[in-house]
């Protein structure tokens, strides 16, 4: 998947650039922090299943899910201020088939890699694996932002206008994201004992 990952990158980027959309780029660029993503919780796995295996290998996973979280949140910051600063600034030219066309593909895609890592979700304990929850909450965000982003494609395509709906989308998009990484980091930083007894019962 981490191959994969990188094709729609290098695909999205570059009818991001060509379409001027921004909520294509911004998917782009948030498939390159999954397939980072991706990196660091393959390696936290291991880590963590090490025969030697310390408290330190233990939270190896909840640690990644925290990198992995942190990193969506920072992301979508950014896309929120790039689609307001479009928003107010004024928006160039959308073409809309390209974006159509690509979004489609990669909410597709997508969506498979979400439905895989969602029968992975707990643990051999039965426990909630925060790492996984982590990905599978980034992909599945990203399916659902492809898709958006695909239906404003075709909006435009056919009007032939309505070019703010891409800068629009993108920041609605980012928003939903950016709260759902903000919530997972609460609850690992819990998980990992960071957050005091009093931040708990609030």
């Amino acid at each position: 998947m981490l191959g994969l990952n990188l094709a729609l990158v290098s695909a999205l980027v570059i009818v991001g650039m060509t379409a001027h959309s921004l909520g294509v780029l911004a998917a782009g660029v948030d498939y390159l922090a999954d397939a980072a993503a991706i990196a660091v919780s393959l390696f936290a796995i291991q880590l963590a299943q090490r025969p030697e295996r310390s408290a330190a290998h233990a939270n190896a996973t909840n640690i990644a899910a925290l990198v992995n979280a942190g990193w969506l949140l920072a992301l979508n910051i950014w896309i929120a201020v790039a689609a307001t600063r479009r928003l107010v600034s004024g928006v160039p030219e959308v073409h809309g088939l390209p974006v159509l066309i690509v979004s489609a593909i990669a909410a597709a895609v997508m969506l498979a890699g979400a439905l895989i890592i969602g029968a992975d979700v707990e643990d051999a304990d039965g426990n909630e694996d925060f790492n996984i929850k982590a990905v599978l909450l980034d992909t599945a965000a990203d399916a659902g932002a492809a898709a958006g982003v695909a239906v404003t494609g075709a909006i435009i395509f056919v009007t032939g206008r309505w070019n703010w709906l891409d800068p629009a989308v993108a920041l609605v998009i980012a928003v939903v994201i950016g709260y759902h990484a903000a919530g997972l980091i609460w609850r690992v930083l819990g998980a990992l004992g960071i957050r005091t007894r009093d931040d708990t019962n609030t």
